[in-house]
């Protein structure tokens, strides 16, 4: 089921989620339905807050970022798509990398900001079992944005006070429902739409 993807102003994008406990069918149906939400919103990933769920949980689509890697670098990558469950961050690189970065929840507002060029990071897939990634570039990029949402960070928050102050406009714009998406979204006034 496509569930709606809550917008920037909702206060659960800045909550940080709870780890998940243990495998449950409601959470192997709540995995599956955050799959289907990200297929349908052509994202990269999604985190469980962006649904509405306070959970340590994301999924992620590398399979873009994977066809333009050399073969050798193409063994390293999970199958996709992949399913973090209480990620946590082992190593980032001292080098940064300015990435582009776009959110479901803040449709159409790119960003240029620094990330680290590299990370490790330590996971549970959807079967519980333990794995570890380590990546850089676009999908470092794609992993940290991620993690970020579970901790009640936006990717516009790395941004400059300066950018910040040109940006609000277009914020205000996102959380009161002015935006024109192809998904289903919730505003912080509960209309979806």
């Amino acid at each position: 089921m496509i569930l709606p993807i809550r917008a920037y102003g909702d206060p659960i994008l800045r909550a940080r989620g709870s780890a998940v406990e243990t495998d449950s069918d409601e959470l192997q149906r709540l995995i599956d339905d955050m799959l289907e939400t990200m297929r349908g919103a052509e994202g990269a990933g999604l985190a469980a807050p962006q649904v509405g769920r306070s959970l340590r949980l994301f999924v992620a689509n590398l399979l873009p970022a994977w066809e333009r890697l050399p073969e050798a670098d193409r063994l390293e990558i999970p199958p996709q798509p992949m399913v973090c469950i209480n990620p946590v961050l082992i190593q980032e690189s001292e080098e940064d990398m300015e990435f582009e970065e776009g959110c479901l929840s803040i449709p159409g507002l790119y960003e240029f900001l620094w990330r680290p060029d590299r990370v490790r990071m330590r996971y549970l897939d959807r079967y519980f079992e333990e794995q570890v990634i380590e990546r850089n570039d676009l999908l470092a990029s794609v992993l940290q944005h991620e993690f970020d949402h579970l901790d009640g960070v936006l990717h516009i928050d790395y941004l400059s006070p300066f950018r910040k102050k040109i940006i609000k406009r277009p914020l205000k714009k996102i959380a009161s429902g002015n935006v024109d998406v192809k998904y289903p979204m919730q505003f912080r006034e509960g209309a979806a739409k």
